[in-house]
């Protein structure tokens, strides 16, 4: 009854000790892709709609009475 289940924790313990990570050319696109959303979402964030809501929220939760 457990060697079948020692046979597969053997075979799960095998199959995780492969190294399939990533490679330096994949990091290095996600970098550069991460890169890319924080600079879109920068500019997002300090456009002038975004920035006076924002400011607005802001505004209201520092005025709010409690």
């Amino acid at each position: 009854m457990w060697n079948p289940m020692r046979a597969w924790l053997r075979a799960m313990a095998r199959r995780m000790r492969k190294d399939s990570g990533m490679t330096t050319s994949e990091y290095a696109m996600g970098t550069i892709a991460a890169c890319a959303f924080a600079a879109v979402l920068y500019k997002v964030v300090t456009s002038g709609t975004v920035s006076g809501a924002l400011e607005a929220v802001i505004g209201k939760a520092l005025n709010a009475q409690f």
